[in-house]
């Protein structure tokens, strides 16, 4: 396979690179690039640049708002997208329940929903796992009832990314109880200012408000915001969760993040010289970028595939690429935690070491949060336990 870029898509990588470092603020892209946290407005702004160049849902049907890219011009616009440390557009407005609701819903869902999904207009969240329902998922107990033109829904959600922001939810409920677990759960799309909602901050080991418990207490949902058919939920859901998984390898962020070591280790004193200076440590990058090539090798396998595939059915390559992809990321946070040593330690009120180097090492107070927050990336998705299986079953077939 030749994975060098033609001439045309040289051109396009410099068009979008050069987009994403004038266009985007730089204010917004540093927060990405350091592990600061973004504000609710930090990521309208950014998505609503792209969605003004027709950016945001690049990978939708161009009857949506979509462009009428190859996948290799998709894999080159993320690519470039996050080693600007560009905020990545909404994922579960963009990647999660935009291209369910394009493949799979109504013309009057595709027409209420999805302009105002890509210009973030309307702020979702996903409301999938459970209490008892983690990476066994197709366990959830939130029950909908069907009550005349409505669903009453009960029941609880946990692990709801940003959800104190969401004016949406796209929730998988049970409407069947009696069926096959997998079989009697459906696809509802919730108003979050609904009666019956209650949302709890879940603050996480970093000291951040990022996930949330969801309640839902006798909440009435109209009909016309159930996705496809009754009960055909959870095709839905996998169609969802492979989008999801092949995203999360984030081969640009991997690199852009190893950029960021080298620049600081070259300027962390350590004995007589530098970080860099380490060898043990320079080794250690090394062995992260050589399993990064060949993770972005595989990716481009994948793309290259791609247009042979059903874009309605789940690809279990994005299993692979969820698995390596995530233990990377993983061991980036890890480096950047051993760059900071000691200077990652808060040591007062503000979360800053006060210390003769607090110049020098100011960029070591989101390295510790950083990695914590990091641990759930070989969770979420599907755990990597889960995607082993997967990949056994539908590649291997074992």
């Amino acid at each position: 396979m030749d994975i060098r870029f033609t001439p045309e898509e040289t051109a396009f990588r410099e068009e979008v690179r050069h987009f994403f470092r004038t266009e985007i603020p730089a204010e917004i892209r540093e927060k990405v690039s350091s592990g600061k946290k973004l504000s609710r407005e930090d990521h309208v702004t950014s998505q609503r640049i792209l969605n003004d160049k027709g950016w945001a849902v690049p990978h939708w049907p161009v009857e949506y708002g979509g462009q009428s890219w190859t996948a290799v011009q998709r894999y080159i616009f993320m690519e470039e997208l996050m080693q600007a440390a560009v905020p990545m557009p909404l994922q579960f407005n963009c990647f999660m329940v935009g291209p369910v609701i394009a493949t799979f819903g109504s013309e009057a869902q595709k027409a209420r929903f999805l302009p105002r999904i890509r210009s973030l207009e309307d702020w979702w969240c996903q409301g999938f796992s459970e209490p008892g329902a983690g990476s066994d998922l197709a366990s959830l107990k939130t029950r909908a009832v069907r009550d005349g033109d409505h669903y009453v829904v009960d029941g609880q959600k946990t692990w709801t990314t940003l959800g104190q922001y969401a004016d949406w939810i796209f929730c998988l409920v049970r409407t069947d109880p009696e069926a096959k677990k997998q079989k009697g759960i459906s696809f509802l799309l919730i108003d979050m200012k609904t009666p019956g909602i209650t949302v709890r901050p879940i603050i996480t080991i970093d000291g951040r408000h990022e996930v949330n418990e969801v309640f839902f207490d006798s909440v009435r949902v109209p009909v016309e915001n159930l996705v496809g058919e009754e009960n055909k939920g959870w095709d839905y859901a996998k169609f969802l969760l492979a989008n999801e998984r092949a995203g999360i390898a984030r081969v640009g962020m991997s690199k852009e993040r190893i950029a960021r070591i080298k620049r600081l280790a070259k300027a962390t004193p350590a004995g007589e010289g530098t970080m860099w200076d380490d060898l043990d440590f320079r080794h250690r990058v090394a062995a992260v970028e050589i399993e990064l090539k060949a993770l972005e090798i595989t990716q481009m396998r994948v793309v290259a595939a791609q247009a042979t595939l059903d874009p309605t059915k789940p690809d279990p390559m994005s299993s692979i690429l969820k698995i390596k992809g995530s233990e990377l990321q993983q061991a980036t946070t890890e480096l950047l935690l051993e760059l900071a040593g000691p200077n990652a330690m808060p040591a007062r009120a503000d979360g800053r070491i006060h210390n003769d180097m607090e110049a020098l090492t100011a960029w070591a107070d989101t390295a510790a949060p950083t990695y914590f927050n990091y641990r759930k990336v070989s969770i979420y998705g599907g755990s990597n336990e889960i995607q082993h299986n997967v990949i056994a079953k539908a590649i291997l077939g074992l």
